[in-house]
């Protein structure tokens, strides 16, 4: 470190003469300094720091899909604050970058891109060209997109995420981010398919990962399975339908008739249903079993409207009484309470809807009438809109639809990054377990469920109060974790399955490799004790080809990124991290896998601090966001403003917060860094006070400053005040809290530039050679050592003007110096009262305020005044007398008198002013 942190004295081997720049601008800083801290290796991780040395930090890899918006900007500030900060209180900062760049956002780009769809059935092509190239081809339906094999399609996905990830690298290296570049990964890469399919297998070897064959959410524009962490509520459009089943004990219709129960006609039960289209794949109609009115029924059947299946009439306590009739259809699956009355109550399948969301073509074997099967056909291979269309419009023709439909609005399931409902359907899935399914720990003997509430008990999240998001995540969870996906780009299942001689895939023994052989890829891959000409054919195997859910890649990357399984040197020095900063929307994906992953293959959090940012809103107070077209885009506000003021913008913003986009809020960070740089300017053109003699300093290398030298109530007073901002800042940023270690920089560093510079400024140059030295060396060292101080404080949050004014005078980088200490501040304000600031800043104010009001400059000589003030301000006013009779040209007669409740600390209660000087 640069300066010792229990004194602000400056150091002869760090400070030079000041080579302050005629003019100074806040404009072109970034490539200037952004090459120099690389070049120099400013930001490098120190690879021989022991653990507790270090401070790591599990960067989020933003997604290599199009482009990053100012919401990135605002929550990567924060985390590179945190990393300024402990790198200059000594730590070795290990900061790494990564690209998320698998999955089905990339995939969509892709298409669009370049115009092509994934044909798994295709051979690869070595010489394929894409039709398009650019943003063309998002004019391109799907279905006339060029089809080319996975190989193909997951070059091209390769070849534009690496165009994307320059584009990336190049904003966050403009905005300033102190990220190691040396230090990068893909969640696509080598090294990252090793590492999640270590993972798994070893899951998988625990029993921590099963697969199933049952119905689950799926996606029917990607055709791919959705996980619960992946799901949307949205407002969805529809219309209630009032069917007409007809119950085959008339006896037992009769009674639940006089108890209340919807039956018409004497035997038809209605019932109401938003999905009509499903009918044909009812299995029985649910009542509540305390419901008196449908309790005659339970046990007895009814008949579906139009196909005439016959199906029992039951009891489940998730049936809603007051919803509707109080009695509701179980089809297989229109939504998730179907699958739960089809388990608890051992139900016969019969699915009816395909993957790609159309009706099978098959008439089921379960329709036997000649009006049902009619009815089937005129609806099979139709999507579920038309064929809702169909199955409505022989319901009304059968007269069993009662009434027409009637609009309603309600709740659906969505994927997140989809546009259409998600159906259930039934497939075979790979799931890891997360407490969403009882399953006990065996190396814990725990619950798994109570098991990951004590990591959150054990996580210290920032803020606080978005550690019961976590809580209720995990308590809420009916399911295990689906991580398999029916993609293409992304992290393969290292398994293969052996085919029976009747050429039967046994999907219930995995052909698993060795891990010294990872990565693998199944579907050109061939597993030990087989040749490739046995892929496919009995006797021989299949390689597996879903890939890993995005998250099951990223909830590994703070092992990832700490080089477990391929540098274990540096596994040791960083891991578990110090901090995962992210969103408070992926709390319940990435956040909840990563605490899954690392405690089941560690016993243990993967990092000690989760930093929650906040969202960014847009003017309307609605959550910025790339689907509803309200995202900005920062590259044009990095070069209008710069990065310090951008920053400047994205860290006034606390933690958990919601922020408000505001142009205004960014000019002010950009008034801020002009600032710092005019009032270094100020503070340094004057020279550096020496604090030896001719003679000594004539043989000294550079000159030093001693604090010594501070001799003035007042400037003793400022370095008073100064102590208490940095106890307030270091405070303030060793929990995180990084908007408040701004906010009380920054409101002292106006209250300096606009009292103290201006009530010492005659002092500190004596230009008229009329103050003693003692008095000029004092100002001189106090505003030396506040700028000194102040560029340490703004250092993690305005990089660029800061490291600007450092190298006007100072070797090495102020990112590579001590964080600045109170100790050796206070030793040099003595006794000083801080206070004393505020109350000569008081007495100026009210000076310069009669000069603003009579619309004269501020050179104007004041000939006579008079201050009343509040009790105590007496004495501080007598205190900085001479500084503030100079600062405000006060020629004449100058009186103070106390009021005991006057209405302003310090006000001017009568004054002569003198003749403006000449303007030059």
């Amino acid at each position: 470190m640069s300066q010792s942190q229990n004194s602000p004295r400056i150091l002869p081997s760090e400070l030079h003469s000041p080579r302050v720049p005629a003019k100074v601008s806040a404009d072109g800083l970034e490539p200037t300094w952004g090459q120099r801290w690389e070049e120099e290796g400013t930001y490098a991780f120190d690879r021989s720091a022991e653990r507790s040395e270090v401070f790591s930090i599990d960067t989020p890899p933003p997604t290599a899909s199009g482009s990053l918006h100012v919401g990135h900007v605002f929550s990567y500030t924060h985390t590179d604050t945190a990393a300024r900060f402990q790198r200059m209180r000594g730590k070795a900062v290990f900061y790494p970058m990564g690209w998320d760049d698998n999955g089905l956002p990339t995939e969509r780009r892709v298409q669009n891109y370049f115009g092509v769809r994934c044909d798994p059935s295709l051979p690869y092509d070595p010489d394929f060209t894409p039709p398009h190239t650019g943003g063309e081809g998002k004019s391109i339906k799907a279905k006339d997109q060029v089809p080319v094999s996975r190989r193909n399609f997951v070059e091209l996905c390769e070849r534009l995420t690496v165009e994307d990830e320059k584009q990336f690298e190049a904003l966050w290296r403009r905005l300033g981010l102190s990220v190691d570049w040396s230090h990068t990964y893909q969640t696509i890469g080598p090294r990252a398919r090793k590492v999640a399919q270590t993972a798994f297998l070893r899951n998988l070897a625990r029993g921590e990962a099963y697969q199933a064959q049952a119905p689950g959410l799926w996606d029917v524009t990607f055709q791919t399975a959705v996980a619960q962490a992946e799901l949307e509520s949205r407002e969805y459009p529809g219309f209630y339908h009032r069917l007409a089943f007809h119950a085959l004990d008339a006896e037992a219709a009769a009674r639940a008739a006089a108890a209340g129960a919807e039956i018409e006609n004497g035997v038809d039960v209605c019932i109401e249903t938003t999905r009509p289209e499903l009918l044909a794949a009812c299995v029985a109609l649910v009542a509540h079993p305390d419901d008196e009115r449908y309790q005659p029924l339970f046990g007895t059947t009814a008949a579906s409207p139009v196909f005439g299946v016959e199906v029992p009439i039951l009891a489940h306590p998730a049936a809603e009484r007051d919803k509707g009739a109080g009695i509701a259809m179980c089809c297989t699956f229109g939504d998730t309470t179907d699958i739960d009355w089809w388990r608890d109550l051992e139900l016969p399948l019969r699915a009816i809807l395909r993957k790609d969301g159309r009706i099978e073509v098959e008439t089921p074997e379960w329709i036997t009438s000649d009006e049902g099967r009619r009815a089937y056909e005129a609806m099979a291979g139709k999507t579920a809109f038309s064929a809702r269309e169909a199955v409505v419009g022989a319901l009304a023709a059968s007269g069993e639809m009662r009434g027409e439909p009637v609009k309603t609005v309600r709740q659906t399931n969505f994927f997140e990054k989809g546009d259409k409902p998600l159906e259930i359907v039934t497939s075979r899935q790979w799931y890891i377990r997360n407490g969403g399914t009882p399953w006990t720990n065996p190396a814990s003997g725990e619950d798994l469920a109570s098991e990951l509430l004590k990591r959150g008990e054990e996580l210290a999240f920032q803020p606080d109060f978005m550690r019961v998001r976590y809580e209720n995540w995990v308590k809420g969870l009916n399911n295990d974790w689906l991580i398999s996906r029916q993609r293409f780009f992304g992290v393969p299942f290292p398994l293969w399955y052996p085919v029976g001689q009747d050429g039967e895939v046994d999907y219930d023994h995995p052909i698993v490799p060795p891990e010294s052989e990872l990565p693998v890829d199944p579907s050109s891959d061939v597993p030990q004790g087989y040749s490739e000409d046995q892929r496919g054919v009995p006797g021989g195997f299949v390689g597996e080809l879903d890939i890993m859910d995005t998250w099951a890649t990223s909830s590994l990357s703070p092992q990832l990124v700490s080089g477990w399984l391929t540098d274990e040197d540096l596994f040791s020095r960083v891991y578990p991290m110090d901090l995962r900063p992210q969103g408070q929307d992926i709390i319940r994906t990435w956040l909840f896998s990563s605490v899954v992953r690392a405690n089941l293959e560690f016993g243990a959090l993967p990092w000690a601090n989760a930093g929650i940012s906040g969202w960014i809103l847009d003017p309307d107070r609605k959550k910025m966001s790339k689907s509803k077209g309200n995202v900005v885009t920062p590259m044009s506000l990095l070069e209008r403003f710069g990065a310090d003021a951008v920053r400047y913008w994205a860290a006034s913003a606390r933690l958990g917060m919601d922020a408000a986009f505001e142009e205004s809020q960014i000019k002010i960070g950009r008034r801020l860094a002009i600032k710092i740089l005019n009032a270094s300017k100020f503070a340094l053109s004057m020279g550096i006070p020496w604090d030896a003699d001719e003679q000594t300093r004539a043989a000294a290398p550079a000159p030093s400053l001693d604090a010594a030298a501070v001799s003035e109530p007042i400037d003793r007073a400022v370095l008073a005040a100064l102590a208490e901002v940095v106890e307030s800042a270091t405070t303030a940023l060793e929990e995180f809290g990084h908007a408040r270690a701004l906010e009380v920089a920054e409101s002292f560093f106006w209250t300096f530039c606009d009292d103290y510079i201006e009530l010492v400024k005659d002092r500190a140059t004596d230009e008229g050679g009329t103050h003693e030295a003692g008095a000029v060396a004092s100002a001189r060292t106090t505003l030396a050592i506040a700028v000194d101080t102040f560029l340490r404080l703004f250092a993690p949050f305005l990089p660029f003007a800061t490291e600007e004014v450092w190298s006007w005078y100072r070797s090495g980088s102020v990112h590579r110096a001590a964080w600045p200490a109170a100790s050796g501040l206070r030793e040099a304000a003595g006794d000083a009262d801080a206070a004393l600031v505020e109350q000569a800043g008081a007495a100026l104010a009210a000076l310069r305020r009669v000069k603003s009001e009579a619309k004269v400059s501020q050179k104007t000589p004041i000939l006579q005044v008079a201050l009343e003030v509040a009790p105590g301000y007496e004495t501080a006013v007598e205190t900085v007398r001479e500084d503030l009779l100079q600062a405000a040209k006060v020629t004449g007669g100058f009186s103070v008198e106390v009021l005991a409740e006057p209405e302003a600390a310090v006000s001017v209660s009568a004054v002569e002013l003198g003749q403006a000087p000449a303007k030059n």
